[in-house]
């Protein structure tokens, strides 16, 4: 598999980047960091717990607690608040945030490309986004509907926007003419539940030109450069981890379905790996020059412009200042 190669080569990368220093006060094995997924337990974040249950983040010299997530509960408070020292987050969230000035840095841009759609019945007439005009649209609250809001600022739609929990039921019992959803998500919700995938009309945000690359990893600046070896060998330890995720579904599944029944979730081994499938899918690299965790300056750069034009951003950093790595922490 292509990219479980191009993730040895990048650990063979990141192994000479930087050495662990003398005077660390933490052995290596003794490292205790803090991770807060985005979300509540799924296998949206499987390497992540596959690093914690198989010893990786452990032979990386790290002892990783993941903090709980969830509804009512900010990844990006928790680092601005010293709760947590990495956290997962969209670009467009972390952009947003370092343009109101918090310091974030982008250590590892996990997935590659967005995976976030639209979602009508055929039977409502919705073909297009212009024809969302004035239909009722289910919407998340925060930062996860930047990339929506963006679309329709440039397509000049208005819509009459509905809070979208954290269910379809709102969609399936005809509440709402449009459903925002996930591909590795919502999406299978609705085909698990008995919708047809002909009944539906489904629009990705990406193939509108909003090529806006999702969950990646994110530090405070400040703690990225006081403990690079630490925050290299996380870095390194996660790609690891996800490659053994996707090697070994079955068991990474069942790790998953694990943590789910341990938060007393709902568990369905059938989503949990199309979710699993779908990762794998979105942090496929998007060319044979582009590494594993690489976030693509292009990408970065599209996203900025598109945010700022569109008046969600003032302005964004340069991509060396946002964009952390240990090679360069003494620019």
């Amino acid at each position: 598999m292509r990219w479980l190669r191009q993730v040895a080569l990048v650990l063979l990368g990141l192994a000479c980047a930087v050495a662990w220093p003398a005077d660390d006060p933490h052995p290596p094995g003794r490292n205790r960091v803090t991770l807060m997924p985005l979300w509540s337990p799924q296998a949206q974040f499987a390497g992540y717990y596959v690093g914690i249950d198989k010893g990786i983040y452990a032979r990386h010299g790290l002892d990783v607690r993941l903090l709980p997530a969830g509804p009512g509960l900010s990844p990006v408070d928790a680092l601005s608040q010293g709760k947590a020292d990495f956290a997962v987050l969209w670009l467009t969230t972390a952009l947003r945030h370092r343009d109101r000035g918090l310091p974030l840095v982008n250590l590892a841009q996990m997935v590659q490309r967005s995976s976030m759609m639209l979602v009508s019945k055929r039977s409502t007439g919705i073909r297009t986004i212009a024809d969302m005009n004035g239909r009722s649209v289910g919407l998340w609250g925060g930062d996860l509907s930047i990339p929506v809001y963006a679309l329709f600022e440039r397509e000049r739609v208005v819509v009459r926007e509905v809070p979208q929990g954290i269910t379809v039921n709102l969609f399936l019992r005809g509440g709402i003419d449009v459903a925002s959803a996930m591909w590795y998500n919502e999406y299978h919700t609705l085909l698990i539940s008995g919708v047809d995938p002909g009944e539906l009309n489904t629009i990705f945000i990406a193939d509108e030109g909003l090529r806006y690359p999702e969950d990646g990893l994110y530090a405070l600046e400040s703690t990225a450069q006081a403990r690079p070896a630490i925050t290299t060998a996380f870095v390194r330890a996660s790609l690891e981890a996800w490659a053994y995720a996707f090697e070994h579904p079955d068991e990474t599944v069942d790790i998953v379905l694990h943590r789910m029944r341990e938060a007393r979730l709902p568990a369905n081994r059938v989503h949990q790996r199309w979710m699993l499938d779908r990762m794998r899918d979105l942090m496929q690299t998007p060319s044979s020059d582009t590494r594993p965790g690489q976030l693509v300056r292009a990408d970065y750069l599209a996203v900025g412009e598109s945010m700022k034009r569109e008046k969600l951003i003032a302005a964004y950093p340069t991509y060396d200042d946002f964009h952390w790595s240990a090679d360069a922490r003494d620019r």
